[in-house]
């Protein structure tokens, strides 16, 4: 049997910027990285099922948006490491830009008062999740991707932060009052 390096499989040589650790078409010819890929249904299934949860408890638009979110995520990173090829990797990659934009967007929105649509912010958003976009499909940096998705996830545990404390002390005052 030829090395694993050697091993090309249904979708051919890989054309990302990455590859992970894992070795290719080990396991099966049509899927690049059999365990990354099957690992991605934890990021289909459970949220295709929270997202018809919420749909039929009528919750906020911005908690289907999160769970819908999360299964573009795993769609595409389900088909990046089944492939291994550019164009899935972005379909892997920008998914989770969006997707962590959604979360910062749900999250700040615990603090309102009110069922209202924050506007400026969602502007805000948008305009980083496709200025994001529009340099990373001209750099091809990886890095770059890297920086953008880290930004976004301090901002969502700056916000989970603040949820928590405010959780806590809305607590402590109703048990001490």
């Amino acid at each position: 049997m030829a090395p694993a390096a050697d091993r090309e499989g249904y979708w051919g040589p890989p054309t990302s910027t990455l590859e992970w650790c894992e070795e290719n078409y080990a396991v099966s010819y049509y899927i690049a990285e059999f365990w990354n890929t099957v690992s991605n249904l934890i990021f289909i299934l459970p949220p295709i099922y929270g997202a018809i949860q919420t749909y039929k408890d009528g919750l906020e638009k911005r908690y289907l948006a999160a769970y819908l979110c999360l299964t573009a995520v795993g769609l595409g990173s389900w088909c990046f490491h089944m492939t291994l090829k550019y164009e899935m990797q972005l379909l892997d990659e920008l998914p989770m830009i969006y997707s962590c934009c959604v979360f910062v967007y749900c999250l700040y929105e615990c603090f309102k008062y009110k069922n209202t649509v924050n506007y400026p912010l969602l502007f805000l958003l948008i305009t980083y999740s496709v200025v994001v976009s529009i340099v990373y499909l001209n750099l091809k940096e990886p890095v770059f991707h890297q920086v953008n998705l880290a930004l976004l996830v301090q901002q969502i545990l700056v916000f989970n932060y603040a949820f928590l404390v405010q959780c806590v002390t809305v607590f402590y005052c109703w048990k001490k009052g």
